[in-house]
């Protein structure tokens, strides 16, 4: 009997030992392995995209002064055109005989005005004599000024007809690039009638609009955004960086946003007026925390990370964003450097759980 009590009592001790060994190594087990990194205070460069509104310095419409037909078309569409120079040319018979006609009835008033000059004189002389009555004086001063008026009026005339002779020489009002040519030599063209559109692409405007809290971020910081750059439509990088010149007078009420105006320079006229691009802001922020966009996770609109402690527990941690980009947030507060966070698998674990922690850098997390 004693044998078989101690063969029991080992027995049991062999079971509760196999129990034990079961239950570590299920413990063990269960331990997930999950990144965690430890939060760092770096410099970092932030960027912000924003679709932009590319227009040529100067872009206007040329458009008929006066009416007749196209004579001739001295310039081609997309050709680069200088200032002054010779586009198009409206037929101008018709302004050129309103112009004979203009200087000589000019200078026929004028021959009046003269004779109505050397006649107040005369009467004035007579009156003097006593020989005719003060109101005759009155009457030729009045002839006088009625034709010094005609005169003046005649001037105007002729002042119009060449303006309209003029008008017939359409020419580039600067030095600029052709756009479409709608008409065609022989057309009749009224007055207003549009020509073509002449843009200056030496230089660009590029419009972009920011949210409020961008605004007042660019404003406190005195305008230190440094040199803003353009991506294409293409999605390849204009090369010659741009700078900010002004910034409108009011927020759109609809958006809430106010338009910003950079100017880049185009010298091989690779902008057009009306394209579209994309324009980066650069901004440095000194000493910024950074966590990983996989680390938070949301509840209730607030965000939340969770904090690995020295024991490999983690604990859910609410923490306020400055800024969310693409793939990480600055922090604002709740979050210090140094703290280890799990940075990735968040929706698999529960505060409180104990983890395997496999430590990877901040550095590795934002460059994947």
């Amino acid at each position: 009997m004693r044998l078989n009590s101690g063969i029991a009592i080992s027995l049991a001790a062999v079971v509760f030992a196999g129990c034990a060994g079961s239950s570590a190594n299920e413990t063990k087990e269960e331990l997930k392995s999950l990144p965690v990194t430890r939060l760092e205070a770096k410099d970092t460069m932030l960027y912000h995209s924003y679709v932009a509104d590319i227009q040529a310095l100067q872009n206007v419409e040329i458009r008929a002064r006066v009416h007749g037909f196209l004579e001739s078309v001295h310039v081609d569409e997309g050709e680069e055109v200088q200032k002054g120079q010779l586009l198009f040319r409206i037929s101008d018979g018709e302004y050129k005989a309103e112009l004979s006609r203009a200087k000589a009835a000019l200078s026929n008033v004028i021959a009046e005005a003269k004779a109505a000059s050397l006649e107040a004189d005369r009467v004035k002389l007579l009156t003097e004599s006593k020989v005719l009555a003060p109101s005759e004086l009155e009457v030729a001063r009045a002839r006088l000024a009625a034709a010094e008026a005609k005169a003046d009026e005649a001037r105007s005339t002729l002042t119009n007809a060449e303006a309209h002779l003029r008008y017939t020489e359409v020419r580039a009002p600067f030095a600029g690039v052709i756009d479409r040519i709608p008409l065609k030599t022989g057309s009749l063209i009224s007055e207003g009638a549009l020509f073509t559109t002449l843009s200056d692409v030496r230089e660009v405007y590029a419009y972009f609009s920011v949210s409020e809290t961008e605004y007042l971020h660019y404003s406190k910081t005195n305008h230190q955004y440094g040199d803003v750059h353009l991506v294409l439509a293409d999605g390849t990088d204009y090369p010659n960086p741009g700078k900010i010149e002004t910034i409108e007078g009011e927020f759109e009420e609809s958006t809430g946003s106010i338009a910003f105006r950079a100017r880049f320079a185009n010298p091989r006229k690779l902008l057009k007026h009306g394209a579209s691009g994309k324009i980066k802001l650069s901004t440095e922020v000194d000493e910024a925390v950074i966590v990983p966009q996989k680390a938070v996770f949301e509840m209730q609109d607030r965000n939340y990370v969770f904090v690995v402690d020295e024991a490999n527990k983690v604990k859910m941690r609410n923490f306020i964003p400055q800024t969310r980009m693409s793939h990480f947030y600055i922090v604002q507060s709740g979050l210090e450097p140094g703290e280890r966070v799990v940075a990735e698998g968040v929706r698999n674990i529960r505060d409180g759980m104990l983890i395997a922690p496999r430590i990877v850098t901040i550095d590795s997390l934002l460059n994947m």
